[in-house]
């Protein structure tokens, strides 16, 4: 089995008191190292970094399970009461969802829930959940 080391992702911001606000209150992410030019954050013990770039902007979406799926997006698996927790808090701070939560694949092996949304500059974000966790890599 592999170990799991923690990734490093950077990413646009077209402002950084936005990103303060929603990475560090609302997703709830520690703030780390920052420069009047980005932030530091630990993202569920990955390093993510908002990167202050204005006009950066998204491509397009795929279809998955029915839904537009935004590309590129990025995001974490959590532990199912983890993703469940955050859903919650998403939806209390009012948080306009790209897809909202659901469970995809039901009763298929790779059963998962999952929900898109977006942060203050556009970037797509998905966090999911398996059913079963040993399904993360598993092909059919």
């Amino acid at each position: 089995m592999r170990q799991l080391r923690p990734f490093h992702l950077a990413f646009p911001v077209d402002d950084l008191a936005a990103a303060r606000a929603f990475w560090g209150g609302v997703i709830g992410c520690p703030e780390g190292r920052s420069s009047p030019t980005w932030i530091d954050f630990d993202f569920y013990g990955h390093q993510i970094v908002t990167h202050l770039a204005p006009g950066a902007g998204d491509a397009a979406n795929n279809p998955v399970d029915g839904h537009g799926v935004p590309v590129p997006h990025f995001g974490i698996v959590l532990e199912m009461d983890a993703w469940e927790a955050l859903a919650s808090r998403l939806r209390e701070a009012g948080v306009a969802f790209e897809i909202e939560p659901h469970v995809r694949f039901a009763g298929q092996p790779r059963e998962q829930a999952t929900m898109f949304f977006r942060d203050p500059a556009g970037n797509a974000i998905e966090m999911k959940a398996f059913a079963d966790l040993k399904q993360l890599f598993a092909v059919d």
